[in-house]
């Protein structure tokens, strides 16, 4: 299943210029000592006692608990979804745009309440409470992003309770949960295979207090000349030290080979033919490891610390001959490219190394100040990132195989190190009302060091983000929430220090957000949370593509409004056996408005104008029926309504395809399981009628992965 590389595909280059491959069997020996000893635990974990994990929301039950809007996507949906990436599965959720890429969810681009979803720059990205974003600080650009199918469970917060996380809290955080490891020996094995080369390998195997994990994935992406690739291991270890301390240790390894493209189609290679891609030199090459361990102590009955520490390496060398559509180009309109011009195109290696170190440490208090039942949660965390970026240049694609006349255009240093606390206390003033009042301190200091220049430059700044919810219970059946808090995400470091050293003065982005839900559970089988939001942004950030030519970046005052609606209904009829269920996730957001003009490197857009990437309305509605025994099937529609392009909303699309607009689209999914003993077979149909759309002009047009149709099966044992 592991193979070491692509059976006759190109090789990858690191600095270096070797051939990197994954060895696994370190990886699994490592795995094997591990799982031996994890039966010389002191004592085992207690069924009623939870594993030490920083919870976003924990219980599903929690979620009545919090001031501001939360959903799970839980285990069972996510199994009997059988999603295909991470954006499938957030598409569940309402208030999330995620905007696909390459087909298969290797680059998450997630935006929350209207926030632009390039590289999910505005989203805090979690697992199991810690960060899972190499650099949330110094650059929050994701390109990188587990399979989907490592996670048991999906958590979304976007209320005021975020600020128990940071530093991004302007749209919202998704946490990914990691499954728990069992104390009876068992697992899982599966294997899929579809449309477009998709092949999904996953071997899980637990027992004595740990779980081991092991992913391949392949596929041919949504265009030619997109072939990718990825292994991923994933351990957690679970020991009960005595009645009062637990301790999870965790590890993974990523490896991602992908014969992907940064740029898309000009507006002739569209109309010609959408999945097209010339250019096939490109290459993405990515390792990421990970460990992290942490600890509960049980001071009391009402207080127990719980403390983290974690660490990663993430490094990427993306090679690669065209940032957008303008490149190698002899006209904008893409007519006189051929393969003899992309030979003569120059080869660039964006080649970026992250290392990030944090602690994380929350105490947790029941207490009874003011005659009341409080929950007061205070925590501190220190995380230091540092970033090596180099860029390499090659006048051709042949001088870059021979490794000639190599140009070095980047080299620098970036590092960031913050410190932050926070407090939250949540008042039960009586069995309907509860108050939560909290307020996040960020200390950040940046430092830029440009060794081809020989400059270097530092900044640093202090920030403060409160906020208040409360929960109010309107009846047995009914309750009200609602919050108001500041949203906060800081500068890149390229941003807030030139590369000459000096400062650029872009300010942090901040905003005050708003909003007021209701969850509900009227008649017995039917729920829903519905919720009205507003971002005011006195300052909004919108970071453009760099690498692409593209805005470097725009701010300016903007103002975000909508609703948002999840819904359930099961057992619609009770003519037939099992359930009937039905599931709704619907977003509507009128404004999404310019309220100043930007001041940009590149261009302003006007006073009125709506934000880029912001469609107006999004859907995903789910029918489907569970039978009494042996199998389920759903039906899933999805619609995400047209876009903006750019920030004067341009219509008629560009020779570059850079602008114009994105027109809506609709897609249909369908999945069926059926189970016979310990094997679930299944078949998945995705964008069934088989529609080409467009989904993203950022860097030249790119589309929505065409009709696909999987098969696997899942033993358990």
């Amino acid at each position: 299943m592991f193979q070491p590389c692509f059976a006759g595909a190109a090789p990858t280059h690191s600095r270096a210029g070797k051939r990197i491959c994954l060895d696994m069997a370190p990886i699994a020996a490592a795995v094997c000592v591990l799982l031996s000893l994890s039966t010389h635990a002191i004592a085992e974990a207690t069924a009623d006692r939870e594993l030490p994990r920083v919870d976003v929301i924990g219980d599903s039950l929690n979620v009545l608990k919090l001031p501001g809007s939360a959903a799970v996507v839980d285990a069972a949906t996510l199994e009997e979804s059988r999603v295909f990436n991470v954006n499938e599965a957030l598409r569940k959720v309402p208030g999330i745009h995620v905007r696909e890429e390459e087909g298969v969810g290797l680059r998450p681009n997630i935006g929350m309440r209207g926030m632009n979803p390039t590289r999910s720059t505005k989203t805090l990205l979690l697992e199991d409470g810690l960060p899972l974003s190499f650099a949330p600080y110094g650059d929050n650009a994701s390109y990188y992003h587990p399979p989907i199918d490592r996670y048991e469970s999906i958590e979304v917060s976007k209320g005021s309770q975020v600020i128990r996380f940071g530093p991004q809290t302007a749209g919202g955080l998704i946490n990914y949960i990691t499954p728990e490891p069992q104390q009876q020996i068992g697992g899982t094995v599966g294997i899929a295979g579809g449309t477009r080369g998709y092949l999904n390998g996953h071997v899980m195997v637990t027992g004595n207090g740990a779980i081991a994990d092991f992913y391949h994935k392949e596929s041919d992406g949504a265009r030619e000349n997109m072939r990718s690739r990825l292994d991923d291991v994933n351990f957690k270890w679970a020991r009960q030290l005595n009645d009062d301390h637990k301790l999870v240790l965790r590890a993974t390894h990523f490896r991602e080979y992908s014969q992907l493209t940064y740029s898309g189609l000009t507006q002739a290679e569209f109309e010609a033919n959408a999945r097209q891609n010339p250019f096939k030199n490109d290459y993405f090459d990515a390792n990421r490891s990970g460990m992290s361990a942490t600890h509960e102590w049980r001071i009391s009955a009402d207080q127990r610390l719980v403390t983290s520490v974690y660490g990663a390496y993430f490094d990427r060398d993306w090679w690669r001959q065209a940032s957008s559509t303008t490149d190698c180009r002899v006209n904008a309109a893409g007519s006189d490219f051929t393969l003899s011009t992309l030979a003569n195109c120059q080869v660039d290696g964006r080649l970026r190394a992250y290392t990030t170190l944090g602690m994380d440490s929350r105490l947790f208090h029941k207490h009874t100040a003011f005659g009341l039942q409080n929950d007061l949660e205070i925590g501190a965390k220190f995380q230091s990132e540092t970033q090596k970026r180099r860029q390499e240049r090659y006048s051709s694609y042949a001088n870059f195989v021979s490794k000639s006349g190599m140009s070095l255009i980047e080299n620098q240093d970036r590092r960031a190190d913050a410190v932050s606390a926070f407090a939250s206390n949540r008042m039960q003033f009586n069995d309907r009302l509860a108050v939560t009042p909290i307020i996040r301190v960020e200390h950040i200091r940046y430092q830029r060091d440009v060794f081809t220049n020989g400059t270097s430059g530092s900044s640093n700044f202090t920030e403060f983000v409160p906020g208040i919810g409360a929960t109010y219970q309107l009846d047995a059946t009914s309750q009200l929430y609602g919050g108001l808090h500041r949203g906060f995400s800081p500068p890149r470091v390229e941003d807030a220090i030139s590369g000459t050293g000096g400062s650029v003065n872009l300010n942090a982005e901040s905003s005050v957000n708003a909003e007021l839900g209701l969850r509900s559970s009227p008649v017995k089988d039917i729920s829903f949370d519905v919720a009205v939001f507003r971002n005011n942004f006195s300052n909004l950030v919108q970071v453009g593509s760099i690498a692409g030519g593209s805005t470097a970046y725009s701010e300016g005052k903007a103002l975000f409004q909508g609703f948002e609606m999840a819904g359930q209904a099961d057992r619609l009829t009770s003519a037939v056996d099992g359930n009937l269920f039905a599931r709704v996730a619907y977003t509507w957001l009128p404004m999404a408005e310019q309220k100043s003009a930007f001041s940009s490197t590149a261009g302003t857009g006007a006073v009125g104008k709506r934000l880029p990437y912001t469609p107006e309305q999004l859907i995903t509605l789910t029918l489907g029926y569970r039978a009494p025994q042996f199998w389920n099937a759903r039906i899933e529609y999805v619609y995400v309504g047209r876009q903006f392009a750019d920030f004067d909303n341009t219509l008629t699309p560009s020779a570059s395809g850079q602008e114009g607009l994105i027109s809506s689209a609709t897609v249909l999914n369908t999945v069926a399981n059926y189970t016979v003993g310990k094997t679930t077979f299944f078949i998945t149909g995705k964008n069934l009628a088989d529609k080409t759309y467009i989904v993203d002009r950022t860097r030249g047009i790119q589309v929505g992965m065409p009709r696909t149709v999987q098969v696997g099966m899942k033993y358990a044992f």
